[in-house]
Parts: structure tokens; sequence; C-alpha cells
């Protein structure tokens, strides 16, 4: 279906219609100075050690941004990897996917159905609390323990208001590329937010979002289409989401306490292409379709405590129960009455996780030393539906758990230069003890230049995957690997960073990063052999892989008045040596380059800011397994841009955005060499994102 345009033309009166306001966008609303990842205790992004890149409140109200994956497709070295047929967006950093890069809330990695902290769907991570999110490249295994290879990615809720109450109500209409209908075809959000301080001591919120995504059809007929022409169905699947969370803070003196829950419901309809036949005496000849349903739940607890031990020692310590589950109900659809029958539901995947970390620091005196000394305890309970055979399935539980303990120190050798050494050590009741380590050094120079380099050793364990799954039906055969051993990796990284001031009223901050990363007994599912009786080939996860990765790059931010402007650009290099028991790759590096940009522009008078996000990815290269052997598949470059405008109206009572997605209209982009047929190879398409999309936004805001 075409756009409904009268909806959009309506509000978009509305919104003409309270141009007289001149009340003026929230001129506090800048980035925040102090950060949290990583360091001792908050502090400034300048006396950090770490690169530490902040994604303000401001940049996800300008993008309208509902979900983590709205929001990270414009960050450089970050690429949002969607799924349409899964429902799924997971991140790659550097070229490796979403198990190297751990994703926290409030410092606690986050829980998916199939690990913790990594490979979490980002389009089921709500925004409607955050008052922040903090990224920072590279490893950090001495801090954050197994997985944070790549890098992790903080995100920082809100617990605190200087209002006694504030209400917050926000209604949200985007299209689907050129679908769009009321209740039928789009995307359709609301939400409500409700915090409240009683006193300087209790604090507390409580909110609520509904998604609804009723699916992309392309070129497809939707679910009561019942001709058998491969057509029937969604190119990316519906799916509705509704988030809740709720936070209670206490506040007195140093001593500071939290306690966070949040909840997450989601269901994604998978219709089946194939239409089938059938003939009973009752109902005669009839058509049906077996369809799926998933049904995903999360619940997650936090109790974090900070405060002082001896009116000295620094303490923080967070205490942490998550479970994620997913369940899928087959059924079968009759188009004559559009009923469902024969509905079985199933358990499919599920993880419960009991976390807890805690550290002590400011020991000295003496501001010129600190030491933090730190634990944390994962007890990871999984399980898995796995296919062993046709229409053979059992399941598989399993606990894994890790005790690690780790420590390191702030040496301020001169008021410029500082050096901060740690030591991670990893019990773990599956495989080997693991070891981290890292140095960090930073130096401050005159004229506002900023010098950085660290190391650091880290590794990643298993996953629950790739240590149980089994797939064997029909000819097919893929499992787990019981045996693995945990990735091993070592990073070096190097920056520069110039602030300055130009005139009275230019401000320009410049850049430059190097940094190289090299993983060795890399986990990758490989051809192990070809079965004797059968000849149908076989594969496993196994510890196979080797990767290398150098990458440079620059950001540049210039402010002047109201406007702000950034441009970064990078390059990676990507080695990837692939051994198995057949075919081997070549280990030449393989390399991308990408740009990103964004600009913004207050007008005071109006009280409006127009904004602009820009990316672009470069052609990107990878070793792929052929018919003899490894090749190499090119995935062709793609631009992305968002834009918007966002004006307040009544006091700032009234926000209201308008704005496109992915304006340049990516959809699929090709990649070379996927499809092996006759022992020739042929092009395909990857599937990237559902075209140009349009967005308005109505948020009503109430601070008493």
């Amino acid at each position: 279906m075409k756009i409904n345009f009268t909806l959009f033309a309506g509000l978009l009166f509305c919104t003409c219609s309270f141009a007289q306001q001149k009340d003026t966008v929230n001129s506090q609303e800048k980035l925040s100075e102090v950060v949290v990842t990583g360091q001792f205790e908050p502090q400034s992004i300048k006396k950090s050690v770490f690169n530490v890149r902040v994604i303000s409140s401001r940049d996800i109200k300008n993008l309208a941004a509902n979900n983590l994956a709205d929001v990270l497709n414009q960050y450089l070295n970050i690429t949002v990897r969607p799924s349409g047929t899964s429902g799924r967006s997971t991140v790659s950093l550097f070229g490796l996917d979403a198990q190297y890069f751990k994703i926290l809330v409030d410092n606690v990695p986050l829980v998916n159905e199939a690990g913790l902290g990594n490979n979490t769907d980002l389009s089921q991570i709500n925004l409607d609390d955050v008052e922040r999110i903090e990224i920072v490249e590279g490893s950090m295994g001495v801090v954050y323990g197994a997985n944070a290879v790549s890098g992790v990615l903080n995100i920082i809720t809100k617990k605190s208001s200087i209002h006694k109450w504030n209400i917050t109500a926000a209604v949200q209409e985007e299209t689907v590329k050129d679908e769009y209908a009321l209740f039928d075809e789009g995307r359709h959000i609301q939400s409500l937010r409700v915090a409240h301080t009683f006193n300087d001591n209790w604090f507390v919120s409580v909110g609520a979002n509904r998604n609804d995504f009723q699916g992309f059809l392309d070129d497809k007929n939707g679910k009561d289409y019942d001709v058998n022409d491969q057509t029937r169905g969604y190119r990316w699947l519906p799916k509705e989401q509704l988030n809740g969370n709720a936070l209670i803070a206490y506040n007195k003196g140093s001593f500071k306490v939290f306690y966070k829950f949040e909840y997450l419901d989601e269901d994604v309809d998978y219709y089946n292409a194939t239409v089938q036949s059938g003939y009973n005496p009752v109902l005669g000849s009839y058509t049906y379709a077996d369809d799926m349903r998933y049904f995903t739940n999360r619940y997650f607890h936090n109790l974090n405590a900070t405060g002082k031990l001896f009116t000295r020692l620094n303490y923080n310590i967070s205490l942490s129960h998550q479970k994620q589950e997913r369940n899928v109900e087959d059924f079968k659809y009759y188009f004559q009455n559009k009923s469902e029958k024969e509905n079985v539901t199933t358990k499919d995947q599920s993880m419960e996780v009991l976390y807890s970390t805690g550290t002590l620091s400011n020991f000295f005196t003496n501001k010129k030393y600190d030491l933090q000394v730190g634990y944390e305890f994962v007890n990871n309970q999984g399980y898995s539906l796995i296919q062993e055979g046709n229409n053979l399935f059992s399941p598989v539980r399993k606990t894994l758990e890790n005790y690690d303990f780790f420590a390191s120190a702030e040496i301020m050798t001169t008021e410029r230069f500082s050096i901060r050494p740690g030591l991670r050590f990893s019990a773990q009741s599956k495989f080997k003890d693991q070891y981290a380590s890292s140095l960090n050094l930073k130096y401050l120079f005159d004229k506002g230049i900023e010098l950085r380099g660290s190391y650091g050793s880290s590794f990643r364990t298993p996953t629950f995957e790739e240590l149980y799954s089994k797939l064997i039906f029909d000819g097919h055969f893929f499992t787990g690997n019981e045996n693995l051993i945990p990735e091993t990796s070592t990073s070096f990284e190097a920056s520069l960073k110039k602030s300055s001031f130009i005139g009275s009223r230019l401000q320009v901050s410049n850049t430059f990063a190097g940094s190289y990363l090299d993983v060795n007994d890399r986990i990758d599912m490989a051809l192990i052999r070809y079965n004797p009786d059968t000849g149908n080939p076989e594969y496993q996860y196994i510890n196979i892989s080797k990767y290398k990765m150098w990458n440079f790059s620059t950001m540049n931010q210039f402010r002047y008045r109201d406007l702000t402007f950034n441009i970064g650009a990078a390059v990676v290099g990507v080695s990837r040596k692939i051994e198995n028991q057949v075919f081997t790759s070549d280990d030449k590096f393989l390399y991308s380059f990408n740009v990103n940009s964004s600009v913004s522009y207050l007008i005071q008078k109006w009280g409006t800011i127009f904004s602009a996000y820009y990316k672009y990815n470069g052609k990107s290269q990878q070793f792929i397994e052929g018919s003899s052997g490894y090749i190499i598949s090119d995935i062709d470059p793609s631009n992305w841009l968002d834009a918007s405008i966002r004006k307040t109206f009544f006091k700032n009572q009234l926000d209201v955005t308008i704005g496109a997605r992915n304006i340049c209209n990516v959809t699929n982009v090709r990649q070379t060499n996927t499809n092996q047929s006759a022992g020739h190879a042929g092009d395909s398409n990857v599937m990237l994102a559902y075209g140009r999309s349009y967005f308005i936004r109505l948020s009503y805001n109430l601070n008493l």
C-alpha cells in the first residue's frame, strides 16, 4: 500500500499551527563531560585514560531513536547488521561481530537468550530513560571480563531529576519505506514515563513503551495471500515489543543506592511462503500454511550501592538477576476462515543469570596514587532445544560459571603523565583459568593536546550455541563442540587529541587514533569431513581461525555559536586465516574505508534544531567458503543519511520532531561470489534496510 498522506498532512498542519510560539529548545542539552565507563570514579573525558565516545540524549532525541539500532548506524567503525528474516539487529566493530562487543546497562552486562553482554539484539534495547551512551573501543578485558575484546557500550540511565514531578508522554508514527496506514502498516510507537522526586534523598520513576512494527511487504503479499507462488508473507517480519521499567533511588551524603527493573515482551510473526492444500470430509478442499510465532521475554533486576567504607574507601557493588527466554509457537493458518489451529508452543532457548560485581578504590591519601580491586561472579544457566535428527529434538541444560578478581592502579607520576596497569584472573567452571592484562598511558601536553596509549590482552569464552548446538536433518550436519577453548587476543592503541579555541567563539577538537588487534584460536563453523557413508559434508564449531586488524581513524568537531559540525574517517584492514580439514584461506589484509559526519544548528529565535547524520560504508571484502576453497567476496559500498527538525512549544512542554531515515534509500547491496553452482560463483544481495522512511514524533513534557 501507499503512504496515507492524510495523517501526515494533518500532523504537519498542527505543527505549523504551533510555529507562532517563540519558546526555545532547551539550551542546557549539551554533551556531558563526565563519564563512568572504565573509571575508578566519575570523571571528565579529559581525565579519562580511555578514549570514551559519548552519545548524548540530545542526539537520541534528534534521531527520534526508540532503540539502540536506530542510533548506532551513524557511528564510525560500528556496523549494525539487521535481519529481516529473524527480526534481530546486532553490532559489528572493526569487522568483529557482536560476540566480541559487550553491551552494559549501568555497568552490568545485559542478558539475551544465548549469552550475557554479547550478541545482543539492539532492537530489544529501549532508550526512553537513557541519559547517555558511552562507548570505549579496544580491549577492556581487565575491567569488564570475558568478551570485551573489541570494546564496550555502556547505557547510563536516568536516576535523578531537578524537578519534583516529570511526566513525559510521546507518540511516534513512522513509514516503512512507502508502506503506511494508521493501524495496519508502518511503525507505531507510544511511551509514557513518570518520575517523582520526593525530597533530597528519594527518587522514583516508572515507564512503559510499545513499539509496533507491522512488517515490510516489499514484493510479498502478506499473511492472507493463498496462492502458492512463494510470495506469501513479509520481506521484514512483523514485530511488537512492550517495554517496562521502574527505578527507586536513595541518596544521602556519599551513600547512593538504586534498584532498577526492566521487562521486555516481544512477539515476532513468521508467515511461510509455501501454501499447501488439503482435504477432509468436514472442510472439503482447503488451503493452509505452516506458520510460526516467536515469543521473547526478558526480566532485568539490578541493585547497586556506592559509598565509603571507613570514611575513605570508595565501594561500588552491583547484584543482578536476569532471565531471557524465547518460545516458538507452531500453528496452521487456514485461509478460508483466517483462523489458527493446532497451536503448539515449545521452549526454544533461555539464559538465566545471577551476576555480581564490586570494586574498592581510594586506598591512599596521596592523590598521585590510586588502587582499585574488584571481583565479578557469573552464574549462567543455559537452555537450548537441539535437533539431533529428522523430527528428533532434545533439550540441553548446562550451567557455566566464572569467578573473577581484578586489580588496577592509577599512578600520576606528574601532573601531566599518568600510568594505569591492570590484571584480571578468571576461574572458569568449563574452561581453563583465563587472564587479562592492560597498560594505559596518558600525557597532557600544552595547548590542549592529549596523548593516550594502551596495551591490552583479553579473552572470549565460547557461547552456549558454539558448545552445545546441534542441527542434523536431511543431509544437514551442523554441531557445536564441547572441547572448544577460549579465544585470546592482544591489542595496541594510540591516540592524539587537540582541543583549541579559534577566536572567541569557534571551538575545534581533532582526534587521530590507531589500533592493532590480534585474535588467536578464533572459533568458526568449519567443514570437518565428508561423511564416508552418505558423502554429505559435516560442519562443526572448532578453534580454527586467526584474526588480525589494524585501524586508523580521525574524528573532528567544530562548534561555532549554535552550529555543531562533526566529521570522521577510518581505514580498517583485516587479515583472517581459516584452516580446516579441507581448505586453507589466504591471510592477506583486506581493507575498507568509512566516513561519518553530522551537523546540527540551533535557531534560538525559533527554538528549533536542524540535524543531519551521514555515514558512508565503503566497499568491504571477506573470505568465504567456495566449492573448491576459500574465495574473496566483495560487498558493495552504501550511504546512510538521516535528517530531522525538532522544535519545542509552550515553554518546552511540547516537543515535535519531523524527519527521515535512510534518505539515500538503501535496501540491498550486492555481494559477489556467494552462490556456487556447477563450480561457478554468482552474486547475491545482502539485506541492509527497507528503504527511505519518514517519521513524526510528538512528545509532551510536564515538569512541576
